[in-house]
Formats: structure tokens, C-alpha cells, sequence
């Protein structure tokens, strides 16, 4: 059981989840969550423990957006500096990290989704972007990263409709990695997380995404990251345990894991 937390951590074997837990709003995200979702994904992403971070929402959906119902009670620009601190703090997460969606997608949901490194779907979900439909201007930081993800066109098309599409549809643009039947999504999600978490480096995993963020802000892998991961090789048994593994036909047991306080 969850508890009545709007947010909670559990964790198993290397794991993290974090829920979303609002299932009565159907986990749509207020302004103390935005302030806690960014405290939590820090603190996470500093726990030598945690090796592949999960975010879902308690019951039938993954999100429905920013409750904006409150939001006449405080300045909105202490919303959005809230937002966009837990949107920065998801995207700089380490490790890997993996929404896994069911149910409504939007707004403020698909701008998590999209914060996380994969995104797994049942075939009950449904994404939207729909500031749209409230007259408002949607972050900046957040279009950045969806063009990214889907090009500029499947962005446009979902800021200027706001039209709410189906699971396949959100596969089809690469909104989604994996789309799965609800029957079987679970069990999918358990096989990655153990693979990610138990049986590949995270060396390779962190370098991966250091590297790949580099290439999204610069158009290269700089030199200054290339020379971080190289000395990270350099000190790192696992690529002789990994070689040693393979000749032998057996699985490898990775030990390199971050030196303590260490920032991307």
C-alpha cells in the first residue's frame, strides 16, 4: 500500500519508483508536489544505491497534468520556477530512468514522460500537450525537450491542437519507446529494470547518457566529457570483467560504480 503521500518512493534490488499518488485526480501534479518530484529525483539520483529510477502514477493513469485548480493562490511564477526545477532534476538524473505509462498522459504528465530517459506504454494510454486549451504559453525548457524527442512537427501539432492521441499514435512519433498490452506491460517493465539494474554496466549506462545529453546541447560530445569517461575507464574493472565474461560464456558481474558526490 501506498499510503496518502502524493508522492512516494519505493525500491527493490537496485530500483527506484517513484509515484506519482493522487489516483482520486488521477495523479495530476500541484504545486508542492513540482517542489517535491525535483527534491526526490536529486536525493535519488545522489543514492549510490538506486540504479534505474521508474516514474508511474497509483491506478488507472500515469498523469493528467498540473492542477491548476490552486493556482490562483500563489504567484505563477513560483509555479512554473517549481516545474521547471523537477523537469530539470528528472532530465538530469544520472542513471537511466523510465516512465511507465498507463492511462492519461498530459501537460504536465507528458512533460515528465518526456523529462525520463524511456518511456514504456500499455495500450491504454493517452498523451496530450493542452496549454492550448487554457490560453497558456507552455515552458520553454519543456518545448525544447519534446522537439527533441518527436521533431518539430509532431511538436506543433500537438501545442497547436491540443488534441489528446492514442498509444499507437504516440509510438508512431517516438513518444513512446514500447508500447505493450496492458496484460503483459508489467512484466515488461520488471524484465527491463532487472536487465538495466543487474546485468549491464552502469558505467556504460552513465557514460551513454552523459554523451548523448552532450550531443543534444552541442551538437558533439565535448571534449572535456569524452576525457571524464575515458579516466572513468581507465579506473573501472569492468571492461576486463565484461571481455572475461563473454570468453567464458558466462554472465558478468559489474562493480564500477560512481566515486561519492560525483556530478555529471
Amino acid at each position: 500500500m501506498l499510503g496518502d503521500r502524493p508522492l512516494v518512493v519505493t525500491r527493490e534490488a537496485g530500483v527506484a519508483t517513484l509515484w506519482l499518488n493522487r489516483p482520486d485526480k488521477r495523479n495530476a501534479v500541484d504545486y508542492h508536489m513540482w517542489l517535491e518530484l525535483g527534491s526526490l529525483a536529486e536525493d535519488l539520483a545522489s543514492d549510490p544505491e538506486v540504479r534505474v529510477l521508474v516514474v508511474r502514477g497509483a491506478g488507472d493513469h500515469f498523469c493528467a497534468g498540473g492542477d491548476i485548480g490552486g493556482l490562483g493562490a500563489l504567484p505563477f511564477e513560483d509555479y512554473r520556477r517549481a516545474n521547471e526545477a523537477a523537469d530539470r532534476a528528472l532530465a538530469a538524473f544520472p542513471k537511466p530512468s523510465i516512465a511507465f505509462i498507463r492511462g492519461a498522459c498530459v501537460g504536465g504528465g507528458a512533460e515528465i514522460a518526456i523529462a525520463c530517459d524511456l518511456r514504456l506504454a500499455d495500450m491504454t494510454a493517452r498523451v496530450g500537450i493542452t496549454p492550448a486549451r487554457l490560453g497558456i504559453v507552455y515552458p520553454g525548457f519543456a518545448v525544447a525537450r519534446a522537439v527533441q524527442l518527436i521533431g518539430e512537427s509532431a511538436t506543433k501539432h500537438l501545442l497547436f491542437t491540443a488534441e489528446i492521441i492514442d498509444a499507437e499514435r504516440a509510438l508512431r512519433i517516438g513518444l513512446v519507446d514500447e508500447l505493450l498490452p496492458p496484460e503483459t506491460a508489467e512484466a515488461r517493465l520488471a524484465e527491463l529494470v532487472g536487465l538495466m539494474a543487474g546485468r549491464r554496466s552502469l558505467l556504460t549506462q552513465m557514460a551513454s547518457k552523459d554523451m548523448v545529453d552532450s550531443v543534444l546541447a552541442h551538437g558533439v560530445v565535448t571534449p572535456a566529457i569524452e576525457a571524464r569517461w575515458d579516466a572513468e575507464l581507465a579506473r573501472s574493472p569492468d571492461a576486463a570483467e565484461g571481455i572475461s565474461a563473454f570468453l567464458e560464456r558466462r554472465e558478468p558481474t559489474f562493480a564500477w560504480v560512481p566515486e561519492p558526490a560525483r556530478g555529471r
